[in-house]
């Protein structure tokens, strides 16, 4: 059975093409213009995705967010008009696995809708504790805490290794700092973000990642960072 998409979505217009545009991919859709109808959709449904609209006619966005994540790890796209970073890094921060402003390419909407589903599929089928990942040339046994890249170790700090973990176990999502610090330190440290970006350098450069043509860890600028390789 195809996957089923919610999508909540108060502008009829754009509602309708990402109806028509997801069915023509093989998605089943459920519709929902308000708050209160995407929350009943939600609790009867169980859709595998959500994509998600912040500005709502009954209330925020960000409260179908909140309800969503007390229920579980339903992956959620937040499709809205918000552009500016701090919006971005609150929705990310609440639970969102992926941030689409408008207007969009459906093209790009479809690729991140496949990848949040593949991380969620990944998670159904495996304990990621335990699981030996091999991506692109790189190759990560839990077990025995090494790494190797196109067959050579690769020699990790504690933290660099721990950042890995967490950039894996969540790839093809955006990270934000905030998060990614309460991962690999569990909590915020006050100079988290500087910290951050030393331990991320160093783990690039041993992965021999460049910034600016990355291959495995690319930037989301004003947000955090997105682990690529598949």
């Amino acid at each position: 059975m195809s996957d089923e998409i919610l999508v909540v979505e108060d502008d009829d217009s754009i509602r309708r093409l990402l109806r028509i545009s997801l069915k023509t991919e093989g998605y089943r859709v459920s519709e929902a213009k308000s708050a209160t109808v995407a929350l009943s959709l939600f609790d009867a449904n169980a859709p595998s995705l959500v994509l998600l609209d912040l500005g709502l006619p009954d209330c925020d966005g960000m409260e179908v967010l909140s309800h969503i994540r007390e229920c579980g790890s339903t992956p959620v796209i937040v499709v809205t008009a918000r552009t500016q970073d701090d919006q971005k890094v609150s929705a990310l921060d609440a639970g969102a696995d992926d941030y689409v402003v408008k207007p969009f390419s459906m093209a790009e909407l479809f690729a991140r809708i496949r990848v949040a589903l593949r991380h969620r599929a990944h998670i159904l089928r495996s304990n990621d504790e335990t699981h030996v990942y091999s991506i692109g040339g790189l190759t990560i046994d839990n077990d025995t805490r090494t790494v190797s890249l196109d067959g050579e170790p690769v020699h990790l700090t504690p933290y660099e290794y721990g950042m890995l973990m967490v950039m894996v176990r969540y790839r093809g999502k955006a990270l934000t700092h905030r998060f990614i610090q309460r991962e690999v330190w569990g909590h915020d440290a006050s100079d988290g973000y500087r910290t951050l970006r030393v331990i991320m350098a160093s783990l690039r450069r041993k992965l021999g990642d460049r910034p600016a043509n990355p291959r495995f860890i690319a930037t989301e600028v004003g947000v955090g960072y997105r682990f690529i390789g598949e």
